[in-house]
């Protein structure tokens, strides 16, 4: 029996011919340069030239181009008065207009330094964590081919996780082509449990493209801006000021309580489903070029109503408790980053192994509950006279 093909084959990309056009323009443009004997000038004076000249060509062009339809004009009258014809100039088309409702300014008189002003007070726009998405470590699933032959679904890893973020958020908010050009993504939800690394992902997205974060999390609009008009506003002003200020990131901790199901007592009087309506109602103003994005996390999406959830996420991403292969990374790196050199002694197979359903979070717990700084300092006396920096005589 023949084996089953199992050859990822990949589309062909959007993006390939860019690439080439640009690796040609360098080729043709700018290899054969040399600009050594010219340490002093920090422009090409030739390039900006060329360039110049194809900008005053344009202006050029456009003056020109109207002059000839005045002159045209004056033919046509001139025309029209030798035949005894009035004349009579093309009636527009009354056509019904297409596209989208824009949407309604509820702050036509404000700047946007005021709004930006009052959304730093109100605790709306926040500063994110400077994170590298290279920091959210992980490893392939390596058992996944297998399971897809045995007709299983396998689960997503770490690896996968860190991977859709890049496709999904990074790339599309870092570059206005990618966004214009692939397919629209305006949210994206994160599932999972708590501790595997969903917040540091949002901090991740905004470090890499230098995008603004805010916070429309209901613990963030509690005690804020009570009452149907005054969440309009908020929201309003929110995806105002993100699209302003593009790339923006707009974040909503706890996703779930948005579209509770049944909401609880004690979270009544919180109001958790205000905000649904008019959050929906934005989204749909976001065009190709605004390079918005919501990104919601949620520990427990069996709590929300599915239909509502999905509408208004387009992409949701489960991320799961790390396997085997994970875990092994997992606690190399984050010993490593404690500034303690691993050897051969410390079994971090068996850490691994026995760390089994633990998060990342409870790994890196585990990891700052032993290696305390005092540990830390007597490492170099208990390796003794192997001169080594060893961890394995700690008490890990």
């Amino acid at each position: 029996m023949g084996e089953a093909d199992t050859t990822l084959r990949v589309l062909p990309s959007k993006f390939v011919p860019l690439i080439n056009a640009g690796h040609e323009e360098y080729k043709n443009t700018w290899k054969n340069k040399h600009s050594s004997a010219y340490l002093s000038q920090s422009f090409d004076a030739e390039t900006l030239r060329l360039e110049k000249r194809k900008e005053m060509e344009q202006e050029i062009r456009i003056q020109v181009d109207e002059l000839m339809r005045q002159e045209l004009k004056s033919l046509r009258l001139a025309v029209d008065r030798e035949e005894d014809r009035p004349f009579k100039a093309p009636k527009k088309k009354n056509g019904k207009k297409a596209g989208k409702k824009k949407e309604k300014d509820l702050t036509p008189d404000r700047s946007v330094s005021s709004l930006f002003e009052e959304l730093v007070i109100y605790s709306f726009l926040k500063k994110s964590m400077t994170v590298a998405l290279k920091d959210f470590v992980g490893d392939f699933l390596y058992l996944g081919s297998t399971l897809s032959l045995a007709n299983k679904l396998p689960m997503p890893s770490l690896f996968d996780m860190r991977q859709n973020i890049a496709l999904y958020a990074v790339l599309r908010l870092g570059s206005s082509d990618i966004h214009s050009m692939a397919p629209l993504i305006r949210s994206i939800l994160l599932v999972g449990p708590a501790g595997t690394g969903k917040k540091m992902l949002v901090n991740a997205v905004c470090t890499e493209t230098g995008a603004n974060l805010f916070d429309l999390s209901l613990a963030n609009l509690q005690g804020k801006y009570s009452g149907k008009a005054g969440v309009s506003m908020i929201v309003h002003i929110v995806f105002k000021v993100a699209r302003l200020l593009q790339p923006s990131v707009i974040w909503i901790g706890n996703a779930e309580k948005n579209f509770y199901k049944k909401v609880p007592k004690e979270e009544k009087e919180m109001e958790p489903k205000r905000i649904r309506r008019d959050l929906t109602k934005a989204l749909r103003l976001l065009n190709p070029g605004d390079r918005v994005m919501l990104i919601g996390t949620t520990e427990r999406p069996h709590l929300a109503e599915m239909r509502g959830l999905c509408r208004t996420y387009e992409r949701i991403l489960f991320m799961p408790r790390p396997d085997y292969a994970s875990r092994y990374v997992l606690w190399k790196h984050m010993l490593d980053a404690q500034n303690v050199q691993v050897t051969q002694s410390l079994d971090i197979s068996s850490l691994a192994k026995v760390s089994d359903g633990y998060t990342p979070g409870h790994i890196l717990q585990a990891i700052r509950l032993v290696l305390t700084e005092r540990r830390i300092l007597q490492l170099p006396r208990r390796s003794g006279g192997t001169g080594s920096k060893g961890t394995g005589e700690t008490e890990t």
